[in-house]
This record gives structure tokens, C-alpha cells and sequence, in this order.
């Protein structure tokens, strides 16, 4: 049986960052580790444009070749880390940008958050993403890495860690691996229900393509003036929005 996938996403995009050798160390621990095998993802490099996807990423209807790629990318992994510093009590635009453009590829996987930065440790970064990846169904853990006044730590572009980092990256390990085992029933069921909309879709009549449906009844539940395509508008529901 092959290992899960863990994807370790650096987050800084900017020129001089300390994500890189940050990155590199935390993949020596993850593969001494060993419970997974490892991609890692510089978004400097992935460089991703500014969100350009015409319909909502619930679909899946990417029209764009690098959406494409980076949503098999994401797809693939199993269980994330994302390697991130702090920018005014908050995390990094690339980093929301990268994960606004897909949706239900990031469901049902644990992620783990190495934050760096200056007296803070970029715990405030770490907090602020947690209530953007549950809303995409993400867990993310307690265990967690969180590196305070980050430059004391590099020495000639490597990271010099302390025993409080090794210990702490070793343990975020450790639940990574649990919660991916864990989690991965429910993955493999939306993989089976996505599979089945698929062949619903593929099943429905080419004609009539769309139709319009009012609903007159004053207090209706259903918005009125919607567009409704078979197998779609209950598909976009669950997202929370109708496109």
C-alpha cells in the first residue's frame, strides 16, 4: 500500500523569505517521520494569477489549464502543511488566493500550520486561517509549530532548531498521520458521490439544457427567478451559493 500524501505549502511568495529553509526543515522531519510521502509546494513558483475562474469552484467546472493542474495537485494530497508567516495579524494573500480557487479538493484532510514570525510566532496568522479551511471542511490541528523571532533560528540559510521545534514538529506529525487515517473514510465516500453526479450529469437529457423556474408562493423557502440545470443547482446548494 502506498503512503498518504502530505503536502507542505510555503506560503511566503516574497523576495528574501524565510519560508524556504523553514520548508526544507520541516520536510527532513516529515520524511525521517515517515508515515507519508511528501509534495511540496512553493506558490512563488506555482504562481497562480489572481482568481479568474468563471464559475464557483463547488462545480468543478475549471476552464483554465492551471486550475486544472493545481486542482489534481490538491486532489492527490491526503493531509497539508502550510508554512506560513505573518502579515498584520493576518495570513498571506497568496496563500488564500491558492486555496479560494478550489473546493471540495481540499475536504475531509487534516492540515497542520507552521507559523513564523516575530514575538508572536505568527500564531495570530495560524489562528485567522482556521475559520477559512473549516469552512471547507479541513481540520486543522491543535499541534502545531510556531517559531518566534524566526531570523535567531537561520544560520547560513538553514534552520537551526531548538528542542521545543524539533518536539513540536515530531508531535504535529504524529496527528497528521492520525487524523489522515481517520479522515480518509470520509474522503473516499465524497470521492464516491462525486463520481455518481458525474454519471448523473453524463445520464441527464442534452435538451432542455436550462430552464427557469418562479416560485410566486409569498415566503417560499427557494429564491425566485432561478436558473435551475438538472444536477447542478443542488450540487451549488451545498456550497452555500447559487450560481
Amino acid at each position: 500500500m502506498s503512503k498518504p500524501r502530505l503536502m507542505i505549502v510555503i506560503a511566503s511568495t516574497r523576495p528574501g523569505r524565510l519560508g524556504l529553509p523553514v520548508a526544507r526543515w520541516f520536510r527532513e522531519r516529515a520524511e525521517a517521520q515517515g508515515s507519508f510521502a511528501i509534495d511540496v509546494v512553493d506558490l512563488a513558483t506555482l504562481d497562480l494569477p489572481f482568481m479568474d475562474e468563471p464559475k464557483h469552484p463547488r462545480l468543478r467546472q475549471y476552464v483554465h489549464q492551471h486550475t486544472k493542474e493545481w486542482s489534481a495537485r490538491v486532489d492527490a494530497a491526503d493531509a497539508f502543511v502550510f508554512v506560513m508567516p505573518e502579515y498584520n495579524f493576518g495570513f498571506t494573500a497568496p496563500l488564500k488566493n491558492a486555496i479560494d480557487y478550489l473546493h471540495s479538493e481540499w475536504a475531509y484532510k487534516p492540515v497542520g500550520l507552521v507559523s513564523y514570525g516575530g514575538v508572536s510566532a505568527g500564531t495570530r496568522a495560524a489562528q485567522m486561517i482556521k475559520q477559512v479551511v473549516t469552512t471547507l471542511k479541513m481540520t486543522p490541528l491543535t499541534e502545531a509549530v510556531s517559531i518566534p523571532f524566526i531570523a535567531q533560528f537561520i544560520k547560513d540559510g538553514q534552520v537551526e532548531a531548538n528542542e521545543t521545534m524539533e518536539t513540536a514538529a515530531k508531535v504535529m506529525l504524529d496527528e497528521l498521520a492520525r487524523w489522515e487515517a481517520a479522515l480518509r473514510p470520509l474522503r473516499e465516500e465524497q470521492r464516491e458521490e462525486q463520481r455518481e453526479e458525474q454519471r448523473e450529469e453524463i445520464a441527464q437529457p442534452a435538451e432542455p439544457r436550462f430552464r427557469c423556474t418562479r416560485f410566486a408562493a409569498h415566503g417560499s423557502q427557494e429564491p425566485r427567478g432561478i436558473i435551475r440545470r438538472p444536477g447542478v443547482r443542488r450540487v451549488a446548494w451545498r456550497a452555500g451559493h447559487l450560481y
